[in-house]
C-alpha cells in the first residue's frame, strides 16, 4: 500500500517538476526573482522525490 501511495505522489510531484521547468525555459518569468523563485520550487520538489524514493525502498526492504 505505502509503494501506491509513494508512486502516485512522486507521479504527481514528478509533473509538477515539468511543468515548473517548461515555465522557465517556455520564458514565463518575467524577472530574474521569478526565475529564482521557481528553481527554489523545483529543487524543493527533487529534494522531496528523494525523500520519498528513499521511503519506499526502506519500506520495500523491510517487506523483504
Amino acid at each position: 500500500m505505502i509503494q501506491d501511495f509513494a508512486r502516485v505522489l512522486r507521479e504527481q510531484i514528478r509533473n509538477d517538476m515539468n511543468n515548473y521547468a517548461d515555465d522557465i525555459a517556455g520564458g514565463a518569468c518575467r524577472t530574474f526573482e521569478e526565475y529564482q523563485k521557481l528553481v527554489g520550487v523545483i529543487q524543493g520538489l527533487a529534494l522531496a522525490e528523494r525523500y520519498i524514493l528513499d521511503l519506499a525502498k526502506r519500506a520495500e526492504d523491510a517487506d523483504e
